[in-house]
């Protein structure tokens, strides 16, 4: 089991960008796999049929991060194992993991189906769009296992070096999701997106595991399965779970503030949140990728290499997202009418860009250096700041404001307050860990 990709004695550059593209072009296809659903609801289904998935949005964010923060921790003792070219050690992991994998995707959807409209109510979900959220939501989560597995699945690929297949595995279920979803929504409503999502993410799993059976690139031998193992798994996954999980909590939260205020302001939060992925996710690929190359880094015990990615990835990802920032605040109207032609939805996105702006930046540096701080095996120290600076930070300060009568716009304020402090935060603690 070679590693396709040699990040400890290879060209830092080259190496660095063999790994980013693939993941961050399975990210921005990822992204257009969001966008497409909230596309067709919003012109197919209107405004309410909008405000009721972005109610149901927080939910399948704190899946969607549960997942990747899992995954991310076994990632870190893949990387690790593979950097000490530990064979055994490596099947040891794989195997525990995915066993792992299915017992705590299956428990999570039990426990979802049964407890939903209560999740609902907790989210201040209006009684208007109450129906169709929990609809979408009862379909969706029967799902969940899918798209647990193939985080887990493009996690141990990039471990190994192996970023294109994400790529390649995220474009198949966009099309597929992108062809589904007006057929689907046409005959059934809101409940076809879910119905849809879930077909594209079953096919696409299939497509995988195809792909995995010819390529031989790891085995997943059931009969290594370690109870040690196992347990540093969890110990890996928990913070991991918690660092990605949090920002999704946090826009539960503004969720069922910004619900206080119209049907209106509830669709705009949700097309803010799709716009948003454009900015978020780059910065979520460079964690991964820092993640994985710093873990192998790391477990060859060149952590002077570890920190000359870091360097790297800090230049090139604050540049992009300088750039991206600039286009998605200066045509925040016109985005915005792709998904809703409404022109107090458009006001009210364009104002929320203009006053977060240079956090997505300022985002930026902070996953790099909390994919630094995963790679070296201090997922935890992730946590810490990630509930610092948006349960401590961001939350209260934004129902402050709020209370304090500046509304939507002091829910903005409290969101460009937490990227400032987070990145204050972040290298402040990666500094620390490098010296």
């Amino acid at each position: 089991m070679e590693k396709k990709i040699d990040f400890v004695g290879g060209n830092t550059g080259k190496c660095f960008w063999i790994m980013f593209l693939p993941v961050m072009a399975a990210m921005f296809l990822n992204m257009a796999y969001n966008v497409v659903d909230s596309l067709w609801i919003g012109n197919l289904l209107g405004e309410r049929a909008y405000a009721a998935l972005t109610s149901a949005t927080p939910i399948i964010l704190i899946l969607n991060s549960m997942a990747m923060g899992a995954t991310n921790g076994v990632a870190i003792l893949v990387s690790q194992a593979l950097g000490a070219k530990d064979e055994k050690r490596t099947n040891s992991v794989i195997a525990t993991s995915f066993l792992l994998a299915v017992f705590f995707t299956v428990t999570v959807t039990i426990f979802l189906e049964l407890c939903l409209p209560h999740i609902l109510h907790i989210l201040n979900t209006p009684e208007e769009t109450w129906q169709m959220a929990e609809e979408y939501l009862s379909i969706y989560i029967l799902g969940y296992i899918t798209v647990y597995l193939y985080c887990y699945l493009t996690a141990v690929l990039r471990s190994f070096g192996n970023a294109v297949f994400q790529m390649a595995a995220m474009l198949v279920c966009t099309v597929l999701n992108a062809g589904l979803d007006p057929l689907f929504i046409s005959k059934m409503g809101l409940k076809g997106a879910a119905v849809a999502t879930v077909l594209s993410q079953v096919i696409c799993l299939l497509f995988m595991a195809v792909y995995l059976k010819g390529k031989h690139i790891f085995s997943l031998r059931l009969g290594s399965f370690d109870i040690r193992i196992a347990g540093e798994t969890v110990k890996k996954a928990i913070p991991s779970v918690f660092q990605q999980s949090i920002p999704a909590v946090s826009t539960g939260a503004l969720t069922s503030l910004v619900s206080q205020v119209s049907v209106t302001a509830i669709a705009a939060y949700g097309v803010i949140g799709k716009m948003e992925i454009l900015l978020f996710y780059p910065a979520m690929a460079l964690n991964m990728v820092l993640t994985n190359i710093i873990g192998q880094c790391h477990g060859a015990k060149r952590r002077d290499r570890g920190m000359t990615y870091l360097k790297y990835a800090l230049k090139a990802g604050a540049v992009m997202l300088f750039a991206l920032s600039l286009f998605v605040v200066g045509f925040a109207k016109q985005i915005s009418g792709l998904f809703l032609k409404d022109g107090a939805v458009g006001k009210i996105v364009a104002g929320y860009f203009l006053i977060v702006s240079i956090g997505y930046v300022l985002n930026t540096v902070t996953n790099c250096f909390l994919g630094m701080l995963n790679g070296i095996g201090q997922p935890a120290k992730s946590m810490v700041l990630m509930i610092f600076y948006y349960l401590i930070v961001r939350i209260p300060l934004a129902w402050l404001f709020y209370q304090l009568g500046l509304r939507m716009n002091g829910i903005w304020t409290a969101v460009l307050i937490s990227h400032i402090t987070a990145s204050v935060a972040a290298v402040w603690t990666g500094t620390k860990e490098r010296k």
